[in-house]
């Protein structure tokens, strides 16, 4: 079994600006998927989400989540991500973690303006701690061919 603290596994979700898709459950039990701009921080995988949103309600009432990271050419690759949420509302973690990910997926010269646009109240960090991690990167088998 793969690892968080795995430097190919680190290196494959820190990768330009891939991003991870969240799957939860909805309050009748129903399987969601959503898209998130994440950051691998120590030991955790960390995003921001509205407290109303899907995701926010979703998550304070089950932390239960997985996040799936993929590679869409050839060899294809995964990484998925098991784990619990962990949430806070901090105000000055909401800034620092919207700043970094905006860095990452906007651009360090934009990284501040998304920073204060989306660290704002209502707005969740949220620290999703790995319980199983799993990892292909190499999908069709094609690294082991000779030509």
């Amino acid at each position: 079994m793969a690892s968080l603290s795995d430097p190919e596994v680190r290196d494959f979700l820190g990768h330009g600006t891939r991003t991870g898709k969240l799957a939860f459950l909805a309050a009748d039990g129903r399987p969601l998927v959503a898209p998130v701009w994440f950051v691998v921080e120590g030991d955790a995988l960390v995003f921001n989400t509205g407290r109303e949103t899907a995701k926010g309600r979703a998550l304070a009432r089950d932390p239960r989540a997985s996040l799936c990271v993929d590679e869409e050419q050839p060899p294809y690759a995964f990484v998925q991500v098991q784990g619990e949420a962990e949430l806070s509302e901090d105000p000055g973690e909401l800034v620092r973690t919207a700043t970094a990910i905006a860095a990452r997926y906007m651009g360090a010269e934009r990284a501040g303006e998304f920073g204060q646009r989306n660290g704002v109240p209502g707005e969740l960090v949220v620290r999703l701690r790995p319980v199983k991690v799993l990892a292909d990167f190499d999908i069709t088998g094609a690294s082991g061919l000779t030509g």
